[in-house]
């Protein structure tokens, strides 16, 4: 993936952000946030945000699944300093929705995600609910 558009890393842009601690078993050996643990805090920001967003009330008997992830690391991260994890809807489809993230620490962009996820059922990829659609809606990424 390509450095992403600068109008993505708006944080004003984003209806959602969490904070998250790093742990010091987070680090790898230059002392960093290692990738690994970047991708975990990202997934957990995406639940957070998913259930937000109403889709554990609106999709019962429904998982997720994660059908393509892209990760651009933008700068370093260190620890002990807390992330903030900023999120929004970007695009919805009959079955999926793509997710994007920035990441700042310290006021500064220094991760940017797309994820798709996929709703799956029983018998393979479902489509998104009415209802989640309208409650997904105040959770998409501002002009």
């Amino acid at each position: 993936m390509a450095r992403p558009d600068p109008a993505l890393l708006d944080t004003a842009r984003y209806p959602f952000s969490c904070q998250i601690e790093p742990r010091f078993g987070d680090l790898d050996m230059n002392m960093h946030i290692n990738n690994v643990a970047m991708a975990g805090m990202l997934e957990d920001a995406r639940v957070r945000l998913f259930r937000q967003a109403g889709g554990h009330r609106h999709l019962p008997g429904l998982s997720t699944m994660v059908a393509s992830i892209a990760i651009e690391y933008l700068g370093e991260t260190h620890y002990p300093d807390t992330v903030t994890v900023l999120g929004a809807v970007e695009r919805i489809g009959r079955t999926s929705q793509e997710i994007i993230q920035v990441v700042t620490q310290q006021g500064k962009p220094v991760v940017f995600a797309r994820t798709v996820v996929v709703m799956v059922g029983p018998e393979g990829p479902a489509p998104l609910t009415p209802g989640y659609l309208e409650a997904a809606a105040p959770w998409m990424l501002r002009p």
